[in-house]
């Protein structure tokens, strides 16, 4: 039985420019190398397998859970750097959901999902290898896109999408998900170890 190893994923939200139209939120998706055994020309987060050197140097004092979760932080803003060339700090992060990839899958990873809003512009730069381009986008219009076959989303990617589309500010979205019991899938995921004090599964 495979493993799955532990990884990152942020959801950047910023507020739409208020051109024309209604007022609401936009989120970063980034395109996967069509050529990737995981989860190969889908529209992601930014995020990542977490290394080595993003685990705490002082281990061996911490809980198991604790460890995880400050290497989770970590990998989450250096793979924001490196897929999408933007700097975010630990302390933007508000973890939202953990996600662990089913049995039978190619790779399969536990993922911590955190949330950073945007409130100041920020350039984007992809690699051009392991992503290929980028887009802002509305949820709701993401979702449609899925759902007509024009993009393809990952199952927590649309499911991240679906929680977040009802939102018009970044203001209201960073308060409901900073109170809000995380979600945790498979409800009785054993990859999921939560930190007292700053998780809780629904």
């Amino acid at each position: 039985m495979m493993s799955p190893s532990l990884a990152s994923t942020v959801v950047l939200v910023r507020e739409q420019a208020q051109t024309s139209g209604p007022p609401g939120l936009e989120t970063l998706l980034l395109l996967r190398n069509s050529k990737l055994v995981f989860e190969g020309g889908a529209w992601v987060f930014p995020g990542g397998r977490v290394d080595e050197c993003d685990y705490p140097p002082d281990r061996a004092d911490l809980p198991d859970s604790h460890v995880e979760y400050l290497a989770a932080i970590k990998a989450a803003v250096r793979e924001t750097e490196e897929e999408a060339g933007i700097c975010i700090s630990p302390g933007e992060l508000i973890h939202i959901a953990h996600w662990t990839t089913p049995q039978g899958m190619s790779r399969r990873f536990a993922t911590w999902f955190f949330l950073c809003p945007l409130n100041e512009p920020v350039d984007i730069v992809v690699d051009q290898q392991e992503i290929h381009d980028y887009q802002w986008i509305r949820p709701d219009l993401a979702l449609a896109r899925h759902a007509s076959g024009e993009i393809r989303l990952p199952p927590p990617t649309a499911h991240t999408l679906q929680s977040i589309a009802g939102f018009q500010s970044l203001k209201s979205l960073c308060h409901a998900m900073s109170t809000a019991d995380i979600h945790v899938f498979p409800e009785d995921s054993a990859h999921y170890r939560p930190v007292e004090g700053i998780c809780s599964i629904r």
